[in-house]
């Protein structure tokens, strides 16, 4: 027991372990979020930074005597893993922040792995979900996007950044409220990191989010201000940033409001070009929207759901990624339904839809609208946010008599638990593909084939 353990019990007669305790463990397996499951005294701790196979020292971030499981962080490696690699991001390497005195920023969570090791981990854990949430048993491998010689940096279109109390740009450790400052974000696209907004003071900032699209078209920064922080403050921020920047600022309500440029940016995908508001979505990865789109339209014309004159429908469309190559392969004999529950994104679908009179825009919740609008549809494409679509959405996209569904998802959890309520209705699985469209992290996203069975 070493000094710290033991002065730490003395005084904690409520529970077994306090936050800041170090302890020696096994590293287990891979968890979904990120985590690697050890035990201690029969224990589940949920540790980060570290490789099933590793004996490590790890200090406890969340702990408790009721706790169901505790949480931690790895600080010292005693016997690494023929996968562990030098960090890609000293902000977010966890043993040497440690050593510097606090906790890793968040976000690079498996930065300390080979890129192959991280995709077989991933594999692993949708394996596992699948196997736990929908009773099926599949492995199927994460692939790589893009150039896989770029070490999984770069990619990152767009980032939100937190700022300290003196008014530099930083990051959040995990679940934490500690802003760690930060002067490079490895992951982000150069057209981020060329901004320099660590040199920039944001002093009366709460956050800053950036948006700088693959294709090189401008760039935009939105500013959060802290209570109390006056337009003149906002300005004078915005003067300090480069000329062919967009820059805007959020208002108490959330709505964005134009301090020089425009409030939104151009992307460009599958020869199509899209405007998407500063707060509207869009895939983060520079290049998920190409191979997300690939991989729909390859499962729905491959099967022939998709092809002139069909009937389809992009539930939460967004700003119409998915819906403008429908429309394409439709053509004006078929029809597309695109919906989506934010105002602003759906206003960003109809301009970049414009013109497309095969296509519908509804904005709206998906059930509403299903159920307002039931018709027989050849094929729909669901991509939902990470909770995923849920049990009364699945039941109503069931009845309203589609052939096929491409379900794009980026939470392995949330798409095994809807693929079980697609299963309790007749419906199967067909085909899976993943992709590591978020390297250096725990997530991926996916693309799963579901048809009626027969």
């Amino acid at each position: 027991m070493t000094p710290k353990e033991t002065s730490t019990r003395s005084h904690e007669a409520g529970s077994q372990r306090a936050p800041g305790t170090e302890l020696v463990v096994d590293i287990g397996p891979i968890a979904h979020g990120g985590h690697f499951v050890a035990r201690h005294e029969g224990r589940v701790i949920f540790v980060r930074h570290g490789i099933p196979g590793e004996k490590a020292r790890i200090r406890l971030t969340d702990s408790g005597a009721e706790s169901r499981f505790w949480r931690a962080d790895v600080v010292d490696v005693l016997e690494p893993s023929p996968d562990r690699v030098p960090h890609i991001w000293k902000s977010a390497d966890s043993p040497s922040a440690w050593r510097r005195g606090g906790p890793p920023v968040g976000g690079a969570e498996l930065g300390h792995i080979a890129l192959e090791r991280q995709r077989s981990l991933k594999s692993e854990v949708l394996a596992e979900q699948l196997k736990r949430l929908a009773g099926v048993e599949l492995s199927v491998p994460v692939e790589a996007v893009g150039n896989d010689d770029d070490g999984g940096l770069g990619w990152r279109t767009r980032a939100a950044f937190a700022v300290t109390d003196n008014g530099r740009l930083g990051m959040h450790a995990h679940r934490s409220d500690v802003v760690v400052p930060v002067r490079e974000m490895p992951l982000a696209h150069p057209g981020i990191n060329q901004l320099r907004l660590w040199e920039v003071d944001l002093t009366g900032i709460e956050r800053v989010e950036v948006a700088a699209p693959a294709n090189g078209s401008r760039p935009l920064v939105l500013l959060a201000p802290r209570e109390g922080t006056s337009p003149k403050r906002l300005h004078s921020i915005a003067s300090a940033l480069p000329e062919d920047v967009s820059v805007a600022g959020f208002e108490p309500n959330g709505q964005v409001v134009r301090l020089r440029g425009r409030t939104w940016v151009q992307e460009s995908a599958a020869g199509h070009e899209y405007r998407v508001t500063g707060e509207g979505f869009w895939q983060i990865h520079k290049d998920a929207p190409a191979t997300l789109v690939n991989a729909v339209t390859d499962y729905l014309s491959g099967g022939v759901y998709l092809q002139p004159g069909a009937v389809v429908a992009d539930l939460y469309a967004g700003a119409g990624l998915f819906t403008a190559p429908l429309a394409d392969a439709v053509g004006i004999t078929g029809s597309v339904l695109s919906v989506e529950g934010s105002p602003g994104t759906s206003r960003d679908a109809k301009k970049n839809l414009h013109g497309q009179s095969q296509v519908e825009i509804v904005q709206g919740r998906v059930e509403r609208v299903l159920h307002q609008r039931q018709r027989n549809f050849d094929a729909l494409i669901l991509d939902p946010p990470r909770a995923g679509a849920g049990k009364a959405v699945v039941r109503q996209l069931m009845e309203s008599g589609p052939r096929a569904i491409a379900y794009v998802s980026c939470d392995p959890a949330s798409f095994a638990r809807d693929l079980g309520y697609f299963q309790r209705g007749g419906w199967q699985l067909s085909e899976l593909r993943a992709f590591d469209l978020y390297p250096h992290t725990h997530h991926m996203e996916t693309v799963g084939l579901l048809i009626p069975g027969a």
